[in-house]
């Protein structure tokens, strides 16, 4: 499941953006004003958004950044002043923005985030193990024997009973 976690500085801004976001239908995991907070929260989920500032009391959005596992993406939130430092891979909305753009914006992070899972799930589903591979092959190889018929017309067979 795809999770959002909020690491603002300040702990009013940050149930600010979770009621915006729980207004908008969204759940939020965990709120924190700590980049370790948001590492300890992320640690525990499978995959997800973590909004965040550019700077926290213990590290910069760019340590987070490092630390976060494959499946989270971050979303900071930060001034003007500070846009031209950003980091071309991290998704930024610089501050005052409006609500329609944070949740847009979350929207659809969260959808690309749920594309990358259900695709990896359906490639682990299409592969077979070592065994299956051994059972097709043994299988193919007792029907070309005893029926005598040709590998191509064994695979066929083995898909149409397989059904």
């Amino acid at each position: 499941m795809v999770s959002i976690i909020i690491a603002l500085p300040k702990m009013e801004n940050a149930r600010q953006i979770r009621d915006i976001l729980n207004r908008h239908g969204f759940e939020t995991a965990a709120v924190t004003t700590t980049g370790a907070g948001a590492l300890a929260a992320v640690s525990q989920l499978e995959a997800g958004v973590v909004i965040s500032g550019i700077r926290f009391c213990d590290m910069y959005y760019i340590q987070l950044l490092e630390n976060l596992p494959d499946g989270f993406e971050l979303l900071v939130l930060g001034s003007v002043r500070d846009a031209s430092g950003y980091r071309s891979d991290v998704m930024c909305i610089e501050s005052p923005f409006r609500t329609a753009t944070l949740v847009n914006t979350v929207q659809m992070m969260l959808g690309q985030i749920d594309r990358r899972l259900r695709k990896r799930k359906r490639e682990k589903l299409r592969k077979r193990t070592e065994k299956e591979e051994n059972d097709i092959q043994n299988a193919k190889l007792l029907l070309i024997e005893q029926n005598h018929m040709t590998e191509a017309e064994a695979y066929r067979y083995l898909q149409k009973c397989s059904m």
